[in-house]
Protein backbone atom coordinates (compact mmCIF):
# COMPACT_ATOMS: atom_id res chain seq x y z
CA UNK A 1 0.00 0.00 0.00
CA UNK A 2 3.00 2.29 0.42
CA UNK A 3 3.52 2.60 -3.66
CA UNK A 4 1.36 4.55 -5.68
CA UNK A 5 -0.34 3.33 -8.85
CA UNK A 6 0.94 4.81 -11.77
CA UNK A 7 -2.77 5.89 -13.67
CA UNK A 8 -1.13 7.47 -16.91
CA UNK A 9 0.44 4.35 -17.44
CA UNK A 10 -2.71 2.51 -16.64
CA UNK A 11 -4.76 4.14 -18.62
CA UNK A 12 -2.41 3.37 -21.18
CA UNK A 13 -2.47 -0.59 -20.34
CA UNK A 14 -6.24 0.06 -20.10
CA UNK A 15 -6.27 1.14 -23.86
CA UNK A 16 -4.28 -1.47 -25.02
CA UNK A 17 -5.56 -4.30 -23.28
CA UNK A 18 -9.39 -3.00 -24.31
CA UNK A 19 -8.51 -3.05 -28.12
CA UNK A 20 -7.00 -6.93 -27.59
CA UNK A 21 -10.27 -8.06 -25.20
CA UNK A 22 -12.86 -5.71 -27.48
CA UNK A 23 -11.46 -8.03 -30.66
CA UNK A 24 -11.69 -11.14 -28.73
CA UNK A 25 -15.37 -10.42 -26.78
CA UNK A 26 -16.79 -9.49 -30.73
CA UNK A 27 -15.46 -12.17 -32.53
CA UNK A 28 -16.45 -14.48 -29.52
CA UNK A 29 -19.92 -13.31 -29.59
CA UNK A 30 -23.15 -15.31 -31.09
CA UNK A 31 -22.87 -14.87 -34.93
CA UNK A 32 -19.16 -13.47 -34.95
CA UNK A 33 -15.85 -14.53 -36.83
CA UNK A 34 -12.14 -14.25 -36.65
CA UNK A 35 -12.85 -13.44 -40.14
CA UNK A 36 -14.97 -10.32 -39.18
CA UNK A 37 -13.09 -7.23 -39.69
CA UNK A 38 -13.20 -5.57 -36.18
CA UNK A 39 -12.73 -1.92 -35.97
CA UNK A 40 -10.03 -1.02 -33.53
CA UNK A 41 -10.79 0.96 -30.48
CA UNK A 42 -10.47 4.75 -31.45
CA UNK A 43 -7.23 5.99 -29.44
CA UNK A 44 -8.23 7.30 -26.31
CA UNK A 45 -7.23 9.92 -24.04
CA UNK A 46 -7.86 10.91 -20.60
CA UNK A 47 -8.22 13.93 -18.51
CA UNK A 48 -5.43 14.31 -15.98
CA UNK A 49 -7.90 15.63 -13.52
CA UNK A 50 -9.85 12.84 -14.06
CA UNK A 51 -7.26 10.13 -13.68
CA UNK A 52 -5.95 12.20 -10.39
CA UNK A 53 -9.50 12.02 -9.01
CA UNK A 54 -9.77 7.83 -9.55
CA UNK A 55 -6.87 7.36 -8.27
CA UNK A 56 -7.36 9.35 -4.88
CA UNK A 57 -10.85 7.02 -5.08
CA UNK A 58 -9.41 3.88 -5.33
CA UNK A 59 -6.59 4.01 -2.82
CA UNK A 60 -8.88 5.54 -0.20
CA UNK A 61 -11.65 2.64 -0.44
CA UNK A 62 -8.39 -0.06 -1.32
CA UNK A 63 -7.34 1.61 2.09
CA UNK A 64 -10.10 1.43 4.19
CA UNK A 65 -10.82 -2.54 2.85
CA UNK A 66 -6.61 -3.18 3.47
CA UNK A 67 -7.16 -1.59 6.88
CA UNK A 68 -9.89 -4.02 7.93
CA UNK A 69 -7.43 -6.67 8.41
CA UNK A 70 -9.61 -10.46 9.14
CA UNK A 71 -12.51 -8.63 9.36
CA UNK A 72 -15.25 -9.51 6.37
CA UNK A 73 -15.97 -6.16 4.63
CA UNK A 74 -19.48 -6.05 3.91
CA UNK A 75 -20.14 -6.68 0.36
CA UNK A 76 -23.85 -5.27 -1.19
CA UNK A 77 -23.46 -7.49 -4.09
CA UNK A 78 -26.19 -10.72 -4.58
CA UNK A 79 -23.38 -13.24 -6.01
CA UNK A 80 -21.75 -12.63 -2.68
CA UNK A 81 -25.03 -12.08 -0.25
CA UNK A 82 -24.67 -15.72 1.61
CA UNK A 83 -23.51 -15.99 4.80
CA UNK A 84 -20.74 -18.71 3.52
CA UNK A 85 -18.98 -15.59 2.03
CA UNK A 86 -19.11 -13.33 5.42
CA UNK A 87 -18.11 -16.09 7.67
CA UNK A 88 -15.05 -16.18 5.73
CA UNK A 89 -12.52 -13.28 5.55
CA UNK A 90 -10.12 -14.48 2.79
CA UNK A 91 -13.49 -14.98 0.23
CA UNK A 92 -14.88 -12.03 1.55
CA UNK A 93 -12.04 -9.86 0.91
CA UNK A 94 -11.68 -11.41 -2.62
CA UNK A 95 -15.13 -10.13 -3.34
CA UNK A 96 -14.86 -6.68 -2.16
CA UNK A 97 -11.27 -6.27 -3.76
CA UNK A 98 -12.68 -7.85 -6.92
CA UNK A 99 -15.92 -4.89 -6.24
CA UNK A 100 -13.48 -2.62 -6.10
CA UNK A 101 -11.02 -3.00 -9.62
CA UNK A 102 -14.79 -3.24 -10.92
CA UNK A 103 -15.45 0.26 -10.25
CA UNK A 104 -11.95 1.37 -11.19
CA UNK A 105 -12.04 -0.03 -14.57
CA UNK A 106 -15.63 1.16 -15.58
CA UNK A 107 -14.29 4.45 -13.95
CA UNK A 108 -11.68 4.64 -16.44
CA UNK A 109 -14.24 3.81 -19.30
CA UNK A 110 -16.15 7.01 -17.92
CA UNK A 111 -13.34 8.91 -18.14
CA UNK A 112 -12.25 8.30 -21.41
CA UNK A 113 -12.46 11.31 -23.99
CA UNK A 114 -14.59 9.44 -26.62
CA UNK A 115 -17.45 9.70 -28.55
CA UNK A 116 -20.95 8.34 -27.57
CA UNK A 117 -20.90 5.38 -29.17
CA UNK A 118 -17.23 4.46 -28.27
CA UNK A 119 -17.73 4.74 -24.60
CA UNK A 120 -20.72 2.39 -24.55
CA UNK A 121 -18.83 -0.05 -26.33
CA UNK A 122 -16.02 0.79 -23.44
CA UNK A 123 -18.65 0.34 -20.73
CA UNK A 124 -20.21 -3.19 -22.45
CA UNK A 125 -17.04 -4.94 -22.83
CA UNK A 126 -15.32 -4.17 -19.58
CA UNK A 127 -18.81 -5.41 -18.07
CA UNK A 128 -17.96 -8.21 -20.11
CA UNK A 129 -14.80 -8.90 -18.23
CA UNK A 130 -15.75 -8.34 -14.77
CA UNK A 131 -18.92 -10.47 -15.12
CA UNK A 132 -16.88 -13.34 -16.27
CA UNK A 133 -13.90 -12.78 -13.95
CA UNK A 134 -16.09 -12.62 -10.67
CA UNK A 135 -14.54 -14.66 -7.99
CA UNK A 136 -17.89 -16.82 -7.62
CA UNK A 137 -17.95 -18.17 -10.95
CA UNK A 138 -14.26 -20.64 -10.02
CA UNK A 139 -14.55 -23.41 -7.14
CA UNK A 140 -11.42 -22.32 -5.61
CA UNK A 141 -13.10 -19.09 -5.17
CA UNK A 142 -16.57 -19.46 -4.55
CA UNK A 143 -17.28 -19.82 -0.68
CA UNK A 144 -20.47 -20.79 -0.92
CA UNK A 145 -19.89 -23.34 -3.11
CA UNK A 146 -16.93 -24.73 -1.28
CA UNK A 147 -19.04 -24.83 2.20
CA UNK A 148 -21.80 -26.78 -0.04
CA UNK A 149 -19.33 -29.16 -1.16
CA UNK A 150 -18.12 -30.08 2.07
CA UNK A 151 -21.67 -29.97 3.88
CA UNK A 152 -22.76 -32.56 0.98
CA UNK A 153 -19.78 -34.85 1.23
CA UNK A 154 -18.74 -33.65 -2.50
CA UNK A 155 -22.23 -35.00 -3.56
CA UNK A 156 -22.87 -30.97 -4.89
CA UNK A 157 -19.54 -31.58 -7.23
CA UNK A 158 -20.82 -35.09 -8.87
CA UNK A 159 -23.87 -33.49 -9.29
CA UNK A 160 -22.86 -30.34 -10.75
CA UNK A 161 -20.35 -32.41 -13.11
CA UNK A 162 -23.39 -34.27 -14.37
CA UNK A 163 -25.02 -31.24 -14.90
CA UNK A 164 -22.17 -29.59 -16.53
CA UNK A 165 -22.24 -32.81 -18.93
CA UNK A 166 -25.93 -32.57 -19.56
CA UNK A 167 -26.39 -29.22 -20.63
CA UNK A 168 -22.95 -30.07 -23.53
CA UNK A 169 -25.07 -32.44 -24.56
CA UNK A 170 -28.33 -30.43 -25.08
CA UNK A 171 -26.10 -27.42 -26.70
CA UNK A 172 -27.02 -24.78 -23.70
CA UNK A 173 -27.32 -23.56 -19.43
CA UNK A 174 -30.15 -25.12 -18.21
CA UNK A 175 -31.98 -22.22 -16.98
CA UNK A 176 -35.04 -24.25 -15.78
CA UNK A 177 -35.97 -27.75 -14.88
CA UNK A 178 -36.81 -28.29 -18.25
CA UNK A 179 -37.97 -32.41 -17.73
CA UNK A 180 -40.92 -30.50 -15.69
CA UNK A 181 -42.51 -28.99 -19.01
CA UNK A 182 -44.37 -30.13 -22.35
CA UNK A 183 -45.70 -27.86 -24.94
CA UNK A 184 -49.43 -28.81 -25.24
CA UNK A 185 -49.33 -30.84 -21.67
CA UNK A 186 -48.22 -27.65 -19.75
CA UNK A 187 -47.97 -24.92 -21.27
CA UNK A 188 -49.46 -23.21 -24.49
CA UNK A 189 -52.96 -25.22 -22.87
CA UNK A 190 -55.48 -22.90 -24.21
CA UNK A 191 -57.96 -24.83 -26.00
CA UNK A 192 -58.36 -24.50 -30.61
CA UNK A 193 -57.57 -25.71 -33.06
CA UNK A 194 -55.11 -24.78 -36.41
CA UNK A 195 -57.37 -24.19 -39.18
CA UNK A 196 -54.78 -23.46 -41.72
CA UNK A 197 -51.19 -23.93 -42.94
CA UNK A 198 -48.43 -23.10 -45.30
CA UNK A 199 -44.60 -23.75 -45.13
CA UNK A 200 -44.06 -20.66 -43.09
CA UNK A 201 -46.84 -20.88 -40.26
CA UNK A 202 -49.76 -22.48 -38.22
CA UNK A 203 -52.94 -20.05 -38.28
CA UNK A 204 -54.80 -21.35 -34.54
CA UNK A 205 -58.18 -20.57 -33.45
CA UNK A 206 -59.12 -20.72 -30.43
CA UNK A 207 -62.37 -21.87 -29.05
CA UNK A 208 -65.16 -19.16 -27.41
CA UNK A 209 -65.48 -18.95 -23.85
CA UNK A 210 -68.30 -16.64 -24.22
CA UNK A 211 -71.38 -16.81 -25.29
CA UNK A 212 -71.17 -14.20 -27.66
CA UNK A 213 -68.28 -12.82 -29.45
CA UNK A 214 -67.07 -9.08 -31.33
CA UNK A 215 -67.47 -9.61 -34.91
CA UNK A 216 -64.01 -8.27 -35.78
CA UNK A 217 -61.88 -11.30 -34.95
CA UNK A 218 -58.30 -10.65 -33.46
CA UNK A 219 -55.08 -11.52 -35.10
CA UNK A 220 -51.87 -11.73 -32.69
CA UNK A 221 -48.88 -11.49 -34.46
CA UNK A 222 -46.05 -13.08 -32.23
CA UNK A 223 -42.22 -12.72 -32.97
CA UNK A 224 -40.74 -15.25 -35.73
CA UNK A 225 -37.79 -15.12 -32.97
CA UNK A 226 -39.27 -17.01 -30.27
CA UNK A 227 -42.16 -19.48 -29.93
CA UNK A 228 -45.60 -18.11 -30.03
CA UNK A 229 -46.49 -19.65 -26.05
CA UNK A 230 -45.07 -16.93 -24.66
CA UNK A 231 -48.34 -15.08 -25.05
CA UNK A 232 -49.91 -18.51 -23.76
CA UNK A 233 -47.76 -20.27 -21.20
CA UNK A 234 -50.14 -20.64 -18.25
CA UNK A 235 -54.16 -19.96 -18.04
CA UNK A 236 -53.71 -17.21 -15.46
CA UNK A 237 -50.80 -15.53 -17.13
CA UNK A 238 -52.22 -16.15 -20.72
CA UNK A 239 -52.48 -13.32 -22.95
CA UNK A 240 -54.40 -15.44 -25.62
CA UNK A 241 -57.01 -17.13 -23.17
CA UNK A 242 -57.37 -12.77 -21.51
CA UNK A 243 -58.30 -12.35 -25.24
CA UNK A 244 -60.93 -14.87 -25.48
CA UNK A 245 -62.27 -14.39 -21.90
CA UNK A 246 -62.61 -10.85 -23.22
CA UNK A 247 -64.84 -12.07 -26.03
CA UNK A 248 -62.81 -11.50 -28.68
CA UNK A 249 -62.50 -14.55 -31.24
CA UNK A 250 -58.90 -15.16 -31.49
CA UNK A 251 -56.59 -16.44 -34.20
CA UNK A 252 -52.73 -16.67 -33.19
CA UNK A 253 -49.63 -17.30 -35.90
CA UNK A 254 -47.38 -20.15 -35.30
CA UNK A 255 -43.97 -19.88 -37.18
CA UNK A 256 -42.53 -22.67 -38.40
CA UNK A 257 -39.16 -23.44 -36.83
CA UNK A 258 -36.73 -23.40 -39.99
CA UNK A 259 -34.68 -26.16 -40.84
CA UNK A 260 -32.96 -26.40 -44.12
CA UNK A 261 -36.06 -26.33 -46.19
CA UNK A 262 -36.82 -22.87 -45.58
CA UNK A 263 -33.36 -21.51 -45.79
CA UNK A 264 -33.89 -19.13 -48.92
CA UNK A 265 -36.99 -17.86 -47.27
CA UNK A 266 -36.55 -13.93 -46.91
CA UNK A 267 -38.48 -10.89 -45.34
CA UNK A 268 -41.10 -10.33 -48.00
CA UNK A 269 -41.83 -14.24 -47.70
CA UNK A 270 -42.54 -13.41 -43.84
CA UNK A 271 -44.80 -10.36 -44.77
CA UNK A 272 -46.48 -11.49 -47.44
CA UNK A 273 -46.92 -15.41 -47.22
CA UNK A 274 -46.33 -14.89 -43.29
CA UNK A 275 -48.40 -11.76 -41.80
CA UNK A 276 -50.76 -10.54 -44.92
CA UNK A 277 -51.61 -14.53 -45.83
CA UNK A 278 -52.59 -14.68 -42.00
CA UNK A 279 -55.07 -11.41 -41.74
CA UNK A 280 -57.05 -12.72 -45.70
CA UNK A 281 -57.75 -16.07 -43.69
CA UNK A 282 -58.75 -14.47 -40.94
CA UNK A 283 -61.02 -12.13 -42.73
CA UNK A 284 -62.24 -15.18 -44.98
CA UNK A 285 -62.95 -17.55 -41.48
CA UNK A 286 -64.99 -14.66 -39.35
CA UNK A 287 -66.51 -13.59 -43.00
CA UNK A 288 -65.47 -9.78 -41.53
CA UNK A 289 -64.36 -7.10 -43.65
CA UNK A 290 -61.77 -6.01 -41.28
CA UNK A 291 -59.83 -6.98 -39.04
CA UNK A 292 -58.39 -5.87 -34.97
CA UNK A 293 -54.50 -7.37 -35.02
CA UNK A 294 -51.52 -7.72 -32.31
CA UNK A 295 -48.12 -7.82 -33.28
CA UNK A 296 -45.24 -8.64 -30.18
CA UNK A 297 -41.31 -7.85 -30.76
CA UNK A 298 -40.54 -8.60 -34.14
CA UNK A 299 -43.99 -9.47 -34.24
CA UNK A 300 -44.93 -6.09 -34.20
CA UNK A 301 -42.17 -5.23 -37.08
CA UNK A 302 -43.67 -7.57 -39.29
CA UNK A 303 -46.96 -6.30 -38.59
CA UNK A 304 -46.61 -3.03 -39.25
CA UNK A 305 -44.84 -3.68 -42.38
CA UNK A 306 -47.33 -5.79 -43.88
CA UNK A 307 -49.56 -2.49 -42.58
CA UNK A 308 -47.38 -0.49 -45.41
CA UNK A 309 -47.76 -2.75 -47.86
CA UNK A 310 -51.70 -3.57 -48.17
CA UNK A 311 -52.28 0.33 -47.93
CA UNK A 312 -49.95 0.85 -50.71
CA UNK A 313 -51.96 -1.36 -52.21
CA UNK A 314 -55.38 0.30 -51.24
CA UNK A 315 -56.11 -2.35 -48.85
CA UNK A 316 -57.07 -1.26 -45.31
CA UNK A 317 -58.24 -4.85 -43.88
CA UNK A 318 -56.71 -4.06 -40.21
CA UNK A 319 -59.05 -1.94 -38.32
CA UNK A 320 -56.92 -1.00 -35.57
CA UNK A 321 -53.46 -2.48 -34.54
CA UNK A 322 -51.85 -2.94 -30.97
CA UNK A 323 -47.81 -2.83 -30.83
CA UNK A 324 -46.12 -4.25 -28.13
CA UNK A 325 -42.44 -3.55 -27.17
CA UNK A 326 -41.90 -2.99 -31.08
CA UNK A 327 -39.63 -1.40 -33.14
CA UNK A 328 -40.77 0.48 -36.39
CA UNK A 329 -37.87 3.17 -36.06
CA UNK A 330 -34.76 1.34 -35.35
CA UNK A 331 -32.95 4.68 -34.47
CA UNK A 332 -32.54 3.84 -30.77
CA UNK A 333 -31.72 0.32 -30.28
CA UNK A 334 -29.79 0.36 -27.38
CA UNK A 335 -26.80 -1.74 -26.62
CA UNK A 336 -27.79 -4.44 -29.61
CA UNK A 337 -26.48 -1.47 -31.36
CA UNK A 338 -22.97 -1.86 -30.25
CA UNK A 339 -22.57 -4.89 -32.85
CA UNK A 340 -24.15 -4.15 -35.69
CA UNK A 341 -21.32 -2.29 -38.08
CA UNK A 342 -20.86 -2.51 -41.63
CA UNK A 343 -18.35 -5.17 -41.22
CA UNK A 344 -20.74 -7.26 -38.99
CA UNK A 345 -23.51 -6.78 -41.58
CA UNK A 346 -21.63 -7.35 -44.98
CA UNK A 347 -20.12 -10.74 -42.83
CA UNK A 348 -23.89 -11.86 -42.60
CA UNK A 349 -24.82 -11.26 -46.11
CA UNK A 350 -22.19 -13.16 -47.81
CA UNK A 351 -22.43 -15.95 -44.86
CA UNK A 352 -26.89 -15.94 -45.16
CA UNK A 353 -27.67 -13.82 -47.73
CA UNK A 354 -28.16 -16.04 -50.25
CA UNK A 355 -29.37 -19.46 -48.08
CA UNK A 356 -28.80 -20.90 -45.01
CA UNK A 357 -30.06 -21.14 -41.46
CA UNK A 358 -29.49 -18.84 -38.57
CA UNK A 359 -29.01 -21.26 -35.23
CA UNK A 360 -31.35 -20.82 -32.38
CA UNK A 361 -29.05 -20.83 -30.05
CA UNK A 362 -26.78 -17.50 -31.95
CA UNK A 363 -29.93 -15.54 -30.76
CA UNK A 364 -30.22 -17.12 -27.37
CA UNK A 365 -26.65 -16.60 -26.43
CA UNK A 366 -26.98 -12.94 -27.44
CA UNK A 367 -30.22 -12.20 -25.96
CA UNK A 368 -28.53 -14.02 -22.72
CA UNK A 369 -25.22 -12.29 -22.72
CA UNK A 370 -27.34 -8.82 -22.68
CA UNK A 371 -27.33 -9.66 -18.80
CA UNK A 372 -24.41 -12.01 -18.20
CA UNK A 373 -24.60 -12.01 -14.50
CA UNK A 374 -28.46 -12.83 -14.54
CA UNK A 375 -28.92 -14.80 -17.45
CA UNK A 376 -25.71 -16.84 -17.70
CA UNK A 377 -23.41 -16.77 -14.94
CA UNK A 378 -25.83 -16.94 -12.21
CA UNK A 379 -26.94 -20.86 -14.08
CA UNK A 380 -23.27 -21.33 -14.24
CA UNK A 381 -22.60 -20.82 -10.55
CA UNK A 382 -25.80 -22.69 -9.48
CA UNK A 383 -25.68 -26.30 -11.91
CA UNK A 384 -22.08 -26.70 -12.06
CA UNK A 385 -20.45 -25.38 -8.97
CA UNK A 386 -23.37 -25.77 -6.67
CA UNK A 387 -24.57 -29.27 -8.24
CA UNK A 388 -28.03 -27.77 -7.92
CA UNK A 389 -30.89 -27.97 -9.96
CA UNK A 390 -32.34 -24.82 -11.03
CA UNK A 391 -36.33 -24.36 -9.89
CA UNK A 392 -39.04 -25.25 -12.51
CA UNK A 393 -40.25 -21.80 -14.45
CA UNK A 394 -42.62 -21.63 -17.31
CA UNK A 395 -40.77 -18.65 -18.70
CA UNK A 396 -37.64 -19.47 -18.86
CA UNK A 397 -38.37 -22.95 -20.38
CA UNK A 398 -39.73 -20.84 -23.06
CA UNK A 399 -37.11 -18.69 -23.13
CA UNK A 400 -34.55 -22.01 -23.87
CA UNK A 401 -37.00 -23.27 -26.70
CA UNK A 402 -34.77 -21.53 -29.23
CA UNK A 403 -36.00 -21.23 -33.13
CA UNK A 404 -33.96 -20.62 -36.38
CA UNK A 405 -34.27 -18.01 -38.73
CA UNK A 406 -34.00 -18.15 -42.35
CA UNK A 407 -30.71 -16.51 -43.42
CA UNK A 408 -31.74 -14.20 -46.43
CA UNK A 409 -34.77 -13.02 -44.13
CA UNK A 410 -32.20 -12.10 -41.07
CA UNK A 411 -29.38 -10.56 -43.53
CA UNK A 412 -32.62 -8.29 -45.19
CA UNK A 413 -33.84 -7.22 -41.03
CA UNK A 414 -30.10 -6.93 -40.27
CA UNK A 415 -29.43 -4.26 -42.77
CA UNK A 416 -32.85 -2.63 -43.21
CA UNK A 417 -33.81 -2.17 -39.50
CA UNK A 418 -30.45 -1.99 -37.47
CA UNK A 419 -28.04 -0.62 -39.83
CA UNK A 420 -30.15 1.31 -42.06
CA UNK A 421 -32.94 1.84 -40.31
CA UNK A 422 -34.95 2.04 -43.52
CA UNK A 423 -38.88 0.69 -42.73
CA UNK A 424 -38.71 4.55 -40.84
CA UNK A 425 -37.38 6.37 -44.44
CA UNK A 426 -40.89 7.05 -46.43
CA UNK A 427 -40.46 4.76 -49.68
CA UNK A 428 -36.57 4.03 -48.56
CA UNK A 429 -37.27 -0.43 -49.14
CA UNK A 430 -39.41 -2.35 -51.56
CA UNK A 431 -41.41 -4.89 -49.56
CA UNK A 432 -43.82 -7.54 -51.79
CA UNK A 433 -42.88 -5.46 -54.75
CA UNK A 434 -44.21 -2.29 -53.12
CA UNK A 435 -42.37 0.95 -51.44
CA UNK A 436 -42.62 1.22 -47.47
CA UNK A 437 -44.34 4.11 -46.00
CA UNK A 438 -45.83 4.28 -42.70
CA UNK A 439 -47.39 6.97 -42.74
CA UNK A 440 -50.16 5.47 -44.71
CA UNK A 441 -50.89 3.19 -42.24
CA UNK A 442 -53.83 5.94 -40.51
CA UNK A 443 -55.69 3.63 -38.53
CA UNK A 444 -55.88 3.37 -34.53
CA UNK A 445 -53.24 2.08 -33.13
CA UNK A 446 -52.23 1.17 -29.26
CA UNK A 447 -48.36 1.39 -28.42
CA UNK A 448 -46.98 -0.40 -25.77
CA UNK A 449 -43.32 -0.02 -24.50
CA UNK A 450 -41.97 -1.76 -21.06
CA UNK A 451 -39.78 1.14 -18.92
CA UNK A 452 -36.59 -1.43 -18.34
CA UNK A 453 -36.70 -3.24 -21.37
CA UNK A 454 -33.22 -4.28 -22.65
CA UNK A 455 -34.43 -5.54 -25.93
CA UNK A 456 -36.63 -2.66 -27.25
CA UNK A 457 -35.59 -0.08 -25.06
CA UNK A 458 -38.61 2.28 -24.19
CA UNK A 459 -37.57 5.25 -26.32
CA UNK A 460 -37.45 2.68 -29.39
CA UNK A 461 -41.12 1.48 -28.03
CA UNK A 462 -42.25 5.38 -28.55
CA UNK A 463 -40.29 6.33 -31.62
CA UNK A 464 -43.45 4.20 -33.31
CA UNK A 465 -45.74 7.37 -32.48
CA UNK A 466 -43.95 9.48 -34.61
CA UNK A 467 -44.55 7.74 -38.19
CA UNK A 468 -48.29 6.46 -37.71
CA UNK A 469 -50.34 9.34 -38.42
CA UNK A 470 -53.46 8.07 -36.57
CA UNK A 471 -55.32 8.05 -33.23
CA UNK A 472 -52.58 6.85 -31.21
CA UNK A 473 -52.55 5.54 -27.67
CA UNK A 474 -48.92 5.09 -25.68
CA UNK A 475 -48.75 3.73 -22.33
CA UNK A 476 -45.59 2.28 -20.80
CA UNK A 477 -45.25 -0.84 -18.29
CA UNK A 478 -42.91 -1.37 -15.67
CA UNK A 479 -40.31 -3.89 -15.39
CA UNK A 480 -38.70 -5.17 -18.85
CA UNK A 481 -39.44 -7.37 -22.44
CA UNK A 482 -41.31 -10.32 -20.78
CA UNK A 483 -42.29 -9.83 -17.48
CA UNK A 484 -43.61 -6.18 -18.45
CA UNK A 485 -45.66 -7.40 -21.36
CA UNK A 486 -47.35 -10.58 -19.13
CA UNK A 487 -48.61 -9.03 -16.54
CA UNK A 488 -52.05 -10.08 -16.31
CA UNK A 489 -55.30 -8.20 -14.02
CA UNK A 490 -55.59 -11.12 -11.60
CA UNK A 491 -52.06 -10.59 -10.23
CA UNK A 492 -52.62 -6.77 -9.34
CA UNK A 493 -48.77 -6.36 -9.81
CA UNK A 494 -46.68 -3.42 -11.38
CA UNK A 495 -47.77 -0.41 -12.72
CA UNK A 496 -48.01 1.55 -15.76
CA UNK A 497 -48.29 5.33 -16.84
CA UNK A 498 -50.13 7.02 -19.58
CA UNK A 499 -50.57 10.17 -21.04
CA UNK A 500 -52.85 11.30 -23.62
CA UNK A 501 -50.44 14.31 -25.00
CA UNK A 502 -47.91 12.34 -27.48
CA UNK A 503 -45.03 15.02 -27.47
CA UNK A 504 -41.80 14.46 -29.66
CA UNK A 505 -40.07 12.32 -27.08
CA UNK A 506 -40.45 9.40 -24.67
CA UNK A 507 -38.77 11.82 -21.91
CA UNK A 508 -40.99 14.94 -23.12
CA UNK A 509 -44.08 12.50 -22.58
CA UNK A 510 -43.18 11.06 -19.52
CA UNK A 511 -42.98 13.93 -17.37
CA UNK A 512 -46.68 14.64 -18.14
CA UNK A 513 -47.26 10.91 -17.42
CA UNK A 514 -49.99 8.95 -14.75
CA UNK A 515 -49.14 6.15 -13.18
CA UNK A 516 -51.27 3.79 -12.64
CA UNK A 517 -51.54 0.66 -9.81
CA UNK A 518 -51.79 -2.75 -11.56
CA UNK A 519 -52.32 -3.94 -15.28
CA UNK A 520 -51.85 -2.36 -18.52
CA UNK A 521 -54.12 -5.30 -19.82
CA UNK A 522 -57.27 -3.70 -18.60
CA UNK A 523 -56.25 -0.31 -19.98
CA UNK A 524 -55.45 -2.15 -23.08
CA UNK A 525 -59.19 -3.71 -23.23
CA UNK A 526 -60.94 -0.62 -22.94
CA UNK A 527 -59.26 0.99 -25.63
CA UNK A 528 -59.82 -1.97 -27.89
CA UNK A 529 -63.32 -2.65 -27.22
CA UNK A 530 -64.76 0.29 -29.68
CA UNK A 531 -62.64 -1.02 -32.28
CA UNK A 532 -64.22 -4.82 -32.27
CA UNK A 533 -67.37 -3.69 -33.42
CA UNK A 534 -70.91 -5.48 -32.70
CA UNK A 535 -71.36 -8.73 -30.67
CA UNK A 536 -72.56 -11.80 -32.72
CA UNK A 537 -73.32 -15.77 -31.50
CA UNK A 538 -69.98 -17.18 -31.01
CA UNK A 539 -69.07 -19.83 -33.64
CA UNK A 540 -70.15 -23.87 -32.77
CA UNK A 541 -67.05 -24.95 -34.82
CA UNK A 542 -63.60 -24.24 -36.10
CA UNK A 543 -62.58 -22.54 -39.10
CA UNK A 544 -65.17 -21.84 -41.95
CA UNK A 545 -65.81 -23.16 -45.56
CA UNK A 546 -62.54 -24.91 -47.01
CA UNK A 547 -60.76 -23.97 -43.47
CA UNK A 548 -61.29 -27.04 -41.52
CA UNK A 549 -59.71 -28.10 -37.92
CA UNK A 550 -56.44 -29.65 -38.76
CA UNK A 551 -55.19 -30.63 -35.92
CA UNK A 552 -55.81 -29.34 -31.99
CA UNK A 553 -53.75 -26.59 -30.81
CA UNK A 554 -50.74 -25.75 -30.06
CA UNK A 555 -50.50 -27.60 -33.91
CA UNK A 556 -47.06 -29.34 -34.23
CA UNK A 557 -45.05 -26.74 -35.73
CA UNK A 558 -44.41 -25.09 -32.32
CA UNK A 559 -42.79 -28.53 -31.17
CA UNK A 560 -40.44 -28.77 -33.42
CA UNK A 561 -37.22 -27.99 -31.63
CA UNK A 562 -34.10 -26.10 -33.05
Amino acid sequence: MNSEPDWAAQAQHFQQSLGDGWKQALQSFPGMSSSVAVPPVPPLSFSPGKLQALQQAYLKEAADLWNLGLKAPAVADKRFASEAWAANPIAAYSAALYLLNARALLGLAEAADADARTKARLRFAVEQWMAASAPSNFMCLNAEAQKKALDTRGVSIAKGLQNLLKDIQQGHVSMTDESLFEVGKNVATTEGAVVFENELFQLIEYKPLTAKVYERPFLVVPPCINKFYILDLQPENSLVRYLVEQGHRTFVISWRNPDATLEDKGWDDYIGDGCIKAVEVVGEIASAGKINALGFCVGGTILGTAMAVLAARGENPVASATLLTTFLDFSETGVLDLFIDDAFVKYREVQLGRGGILKGQELASTFSFLRPNDLVWNYVVGNYLKGETPPPFDLLYWNSDSTNLPGPMYAWYLRNTYFENNLAKPGKCTVCGEKVDLRRVDIPVYIYGSREDHIVPIAGAYASTQHLPGKKRFVMGASGHIAGVINPPSKNKRSYWTNDKLHKTHLEWLKGAKEHPGSWWSDWSGWLKPHAGKQIAAPRTYGRGKYKSIEPAPGRYVKAKA
